[in-house]
């Protein structure tokens, strides 16, 4: 094999809780969730121990080399199992600073695909360098259902994803993780607890009665630094869904329904100037086959 090709999932955080601070660490406990956007990875084999990458979409082209993070994944593969190098090519989906997990996800893409690629099966040292490459790296490995404690890196399954359908709004304007702590830790306030009840309710009572608890401890913060980041979470509640917040540190904002068909209406009564998106949970492990972006499938092809 010398080439592995993968698909890296955006996440949706459904509940985002701060619990203080440990070793310079925001310590959080957040249910979250996979959904159907996805990054496009291609890995090749090089005969030496270098790294390239080239990117596509999203205005990832401007991203420096040396601050990718799908580039230092693959170097952190190759310095753990002395590997051969690896040209990476990304075609961006999921928009950037928008709290998606975008970058995370590259980077454990990138790690799938050459751990595919060389034929590593050390699963646990391949979630050791996902856990230092950043907070959600290690989950976007497989994505899913999930609850994540710590800084990320404590992940419990919560078994396949529900079904469960959103509105996501993208404002254009992203908001940066580290200002967004910065200013929540500067505003000093304290949120009551959401996840503990979200999957009390959830388990007992459904969905709709857990998506109740849906929010975000970093939403104020997000908002003070991006108004765009407001206007999208105000946006997305105004269609009356069960549940709706911000995932990450913004900007973007989701909206869930209860059937595809609503948050297709949603869609399509949105009149303002975010990028939005119709998308559905997505057990990541359970992967769509990869379609070549520059051929078009049967029912694509015109003729005369």
């Amino acid at each position: 094999m010398n080439t592995a090709k993968v698909l890296a999932y955006a996440k949706l955080n459904l509940t985002l809780d701060i619990h203080g601070t440990e070793n310079g660490y925001h310590m959080l406990d957040s249910l979250v969730v996979t959904v159907g956007l996805y990054d496009k990875i291609i890995v090749k084999k090089r005969k030496d121990s270098l790294v390239g990458i080239t990117m596509h979409g999203m205005g990832s082209e401007n991203i420096p080399f040396e601050g990718n993070n799908a580039v230092r994944a693959a170097e952190a593969f190759i310095r753990k199992f002395r590997t051969a190098g690896a040209e990476i090519t990304v075609y961006k989906n999921i928009p950037m600073g928008a709290g998606l997990g975008g970058s995370s996800a590259d980077a454990a893409g990138v790690l799938n695909a050459m751990a595919k690629l060389y034929g590593v099966k050390d699963e646990r040292a391949i979630e050791e360098i996902a856990d230092a490459l950043g907070s959600d790296t290690k989950y976007l490995l497989h994505g899913g259902f999930a609850r994540l404690r710590g800084r990320g890196e404590c992940i419990e399954r919560l078994g396949e994803c529900p079904e469960m359908h959103f509105l996501l709004l993208c404002p254009k304007n992203g908001v940066s993780t580290a200002e967004c702590y910065k200013q929540y830790d500067a505003q000093q306030k304290t949120c009551e607890p959401r996840t503990d009840r979200c999957l009390s309710a959830w388990k007992s009572m459904g969905m709709e009665a857990g998506a109740k608890f849906f929010g975000n401890d970093l939403y104020g913060a997000a908002a003070d630094i991006e108004p765009d980041a407001a206007e999208a979470f105000r946006t997305v509640k105004s269609f009356s869904p069960l549940g709706a917040a911000m995932t990450g540190s913004g900007s973007a904002a989701f909206a869930l329904f209860s059937a595809r068909e609503l948050a297709e209406w949603a869609k399509s009564r949105y009149r303002g100037k975010f990028r939005v998106y119709c998308v559905d949970a997505a057990d990541a492990v359970k992967k769509k086959k990869w379609r070549n972006p520059f051929v078009l499938d049967a029912d694509e092809i015109q003729t005369d």
